[in-house]
């Protein structure tokens, strides 16, 4: 039997944010047999930790969708570090490095009114993908939406990448928003021209900087409360939008709200004059259950 624990990430209200799983503990599992446990699971990702290939750091992690293995995600980072720190000696900031399948995350966990926040730097700088193209008409049809309500300012659909890969659609207001649902056929339609398996919407938010949803039906995800990864590679949908300026800005994310699962999600963008240099993504979380989990055969 394995022990796991269940978070939610994002926030510090159990019950809200993005439900996560994480199996320690993990080093003899195959493949196929992570695969089966989070599908066990069904949550949008279940994180595995291992012992580090090297000494000098946390864990060796890897995360899985209920259908597929992804290199690299944010809730489970944050969760899953902000377990692994948990009893650490001292009042000071915490220093986690995991070893992601696309690279090296380093995330510190401090204190902020008594609630642990960990923030990491992306391991992939987000840059434009480099195939796929996407119609207006097509990702409104895809969407249910009309084409006048795909946009806003200089923002327009784009497709992005660092490590995994989204399609961005800012909308024109909250109430698009809102009613916007993947729609078939015209969905995978727009998931095979972008070349993509999931599409992240946002707008200027109410309390926030922008509120979001995302949409992943294909990787078995029908909407996502908050998805860490995306909420980093949108740092460079919002400088080739001219929302983010060279230096340093912090902007406060939304998203999962629609769904009843509020998610807070802070973003910092480092920028020079030729782009995005590097991003962090920061957020809480809360422990919900633990347990022990058969191993599959």
């Amino acid at each position: 039997m394995l022990e796991f624990h269940t978070l939610d990430v994002f926030t510090d209200t159990p019950f809200a944010g993005n439900p996560l799983a994480v199996v320690l503990g993990a080093d003899g599992l195959t493949d196929a047999q992570m695969q089966t446990i989070a599908r066990e699971f069904n949550l949008s990702e279940t994180i595995f930790v291992m012992r580090p290939q090297n000494p000098a750091h946390t864990a060796r992690v890897r995360i899985f969708f209920p259908t597929a293995e992804i290199p690299f995600a944010g809730h489970p980072t944050i969760g899953c570090a902000i377990l692994l720190a948990e009893g650490a000696e001292g009042d000071g900031p915490v220093q986690i490095i995991l070893e992601e399948e696309a690279g090296l995350v380093p995330v510190v966990i401090s204190r902020q009114g008594g609630a642990a926040v960990a923030e990491f730097t992306a391991p992939v700088t987000p840059h434009a993908a480099t195939s796929g193209a996407v119609a207006v008409d097509v990702v409104a049809a895809a969407l249910g939406l009309a084409k006048d309500e795909i946009g806003f300012g200089k923002h327009v659909a784009g497709l992005w990448q660092g490590g995994p890969r989204f399609l961005y659609v800012p909308v024109k207001d909250l109430s698009v928003l809102a009613k916007a649902r993947p729609i078939e056929p015209a969905w995978s339609q727009l998931m095979a021209a972008g070349g993509v398996d999931s599409a992240y919407l946002y707008t200027p938010g109410t309390g926030a900087d922008y509120q979001a949803r995302m949409f992943s039906p294909t990787a078995g995800i029908p909407e996502d409360p908050a998805t860490g990864s995306a909420s980093a590679i949108l740092a460079a949908q919002l400088w080739a939008a001219g929302a983010v300026a060279e230096g340093e800005t912090h902007l406060a994310l939304l998203q999962g709200v629609e769904m009843g699962r509020r998610s807070e999600i802070g973003l910092t963008v480092v920028c020079n004059a030729s782009g995005v240099q590097s991003v962090r993504v920061a957020g809480t979380a809360v422990r919900i259950g633990d347990g022990r989990i058969r191993i599959p055969a």
